[in-house]
């Protein structure tokens, strides 16, 4: 009797512990998978890369931030009233455009012209609202660039700070709030990785700058001066 009863109780207990095991297996395949972060796109690095050196308040992150809030990466967006992967007025690019790529001509749609143009006017924009209360700290003063980047420096200047756009509000918002934290993740993870090829490539054997000195003695045998080693 007691061995039938301590039968029972196994089946019950196996029985358990496979709904429960399944229970958790669904839980795990149902449960929201973590966002990734997101990158700049590789054939927009180095015009991002050099467009942040125009002025110290900016950085990779940043401008990254901004890019994807104004257009996603999308060099043809075009919201009817800006255009490019910065979002240019016609009546802004025509005072800061300028040709970043070299060919003669400011394009809006190229981003080689127009990331380099937008961050030469965030910077005119950041020297803009100093005068504006809550400028005084690094956060502030992007805030209200940012602001006025979008609804424009004179809305910022008449309101004092940010103006009440709803807007305005939101796209500073997305971008230090959301956007801009994991950008910065984003950099710091490509910047690990990059430090990490490099140290692998300069161990590498076929790094010349690793290569042991020639032990060729035909140089010595004729009298000539061995070749100077490379500095590095």
């Amino acid at each position: 009797m007691l061995t039938r009863a301590a039968g029972m109780v196994a089946a019950f207990a196996a029985g358990l512990a496979l709904v429960v095991g399944a229970i958790l297996v669904v839980r795990h395949l149902t449960a929201p998978s973590k966002p990734e972060l997101p990158v700049i796109p590789e054939n927009r690095r180095l015009s991002v890369e050099s467009a942040a050196r125009a002025c110290a308040p900016l950085s990779v992150p940043l401008l990254a931030a901004q890019i994807d809030a104004e257009s996603g990466w999308r060099p043809d967006a075009d919201s009817g009233h800006a255009q490019g992967i910065s979002q240019f007025s016609p009546a802004t690019w025509k005072e800061w455009g300028q040709d970043g790529d070299g060919d003669g001509k400011a394009d809006v749609w190229e981003p080689r012209d127009a990331i380099p143009s937008q961050a030469r006017y965030m910077c005119h924009l950041y020297d803009v609202v100093k005068a504006v209360p809550g400028s005084g700290t690094k956060t502030g003063a992007t805030r209200l660039a940012l602001a006025a980047y979008n609804a424009g420096p004179n809305a910022v200047l008449r309101a004092r700070g940010i103006p009440e756009i709803l807007e305005t509000r939101g796209y500073v918002d997305k971008i230090m709030n959301d956007l801009l934290p994991k950008y910065r993740k984003s950099e710091e993870k490509y910047q690990r990785s990059e430090a990490k090829h490099a140290g692998r490539a300069a161990a590498s054997p076929s790094d010349p700058s690793s290569a042991p000195p020639s032990s060729d003695p035909s140089a010595s045998a004729s009298g000539a001066s061995p070749p100077a080693t490379r500095q590095p």
